[in-house]
């Protein structure tokens, strides 16, 4: 009786060592360490700078198209020719209107004929002047029609500087390539520079958020994270 028993014992014991020894088998056949890990992760470090470049540099290329103004303007030459700096030329009228861009009745009391011999001039006289053409600027810092921005009210009402919206165009001595949102048809000073949204001064971009930013400080509410959760009744109470 006793060799029975000890006879199942053994294959019992058997089984026992045969199904660990499988069990042990299978696990290092799953085991992760089996090196599939380096080309996946390498496989999304490239899909991750593919994507950064294609959005962050070849996208915002192919977004804005460029164009030229009619023809190049000295800013900082005629600021030395005028009496009132940037009023002299961006005037406001009687009924308190901006002018905005110069017309040509402005230009033509020094224009009437050529000043120097520029090529900018000659295409300025004999394209507009001598034919009575308006010219037909590209405005960098147009906005949407459904906007409206009363020079007035910051230029006489809160007194501001026109370098804080505009920088220092009046030193500039060229004006720089036009970009034409090729979606939205605004000029991509309203954006900004940076597909991001950052900027580092006031005149970087035109956007809503940096209005009610600076609305939010001159009245002593200066957090950025509120300014992004009042959003319209910064100004819309």
């Amino acid at each position: 009786m006793s060799t029975k028993e000890d006879k199942v014992k053994d294959v019992s014991e058997d089984g026992v060592e045969e199904s660990a020894e499988t069990t042990s088998v299978q696990t290092g056949k799953t085991d992760p360490g089996n090196g599939a890990e380096g080309p996946i992760i390498l496989f999304f470090l490239v899909g991750l700078l593919i994507s950064l470049i294609i959005g962050w540099v070849i996208f915002p290329k192919l977004l804005y198209s460029h164009k030229k103004q009619p023809f190049d303007f000295n800013h900082a030459l005629h600021m030395g020719e005028v009496d009132n700096g940037c009023e002299s030329c961006h005037f406001f009228r009687e009924d308190g209107s901006f002018s905005g861009a110069p017309g040509l009745a402005q230009c033509i009391y020094c224009h009437d004929d050529l000043q120097g011999v520029s090529p900018d001039e000659v295409v300025f006289v004999e394209n507009y002047v001598a034919t009575n053409r308006e010219v037909p600027w590209l405005i960098y810092s147009k906005q949407p029609d459904c906007v409206f921005f009363s020079h007035a009210a910051h230029i006489k009402g809160a007194h501001m500087d026109c370098t804080v919206c505009h920088g220092y165009i009046g030193e500039s001595d060229h004006l720089k390539v036009y970009e034409e949102n090729r979606i939205t048809g605004y000029s991509r000073d309203i954006w900004g520079k940076n597909i991001a949204g950052l900027k580092k001064n006031s005149w970087d971009r035109m956007k809503m958020d940096d209005c009610a930013e600076c609305h939010m400080e001159a009245t002593g509410r200066t957090s950025s994270v509120q300014t992004k959760k009042d959003g319209c009744f910064v100004c819309h109470k």
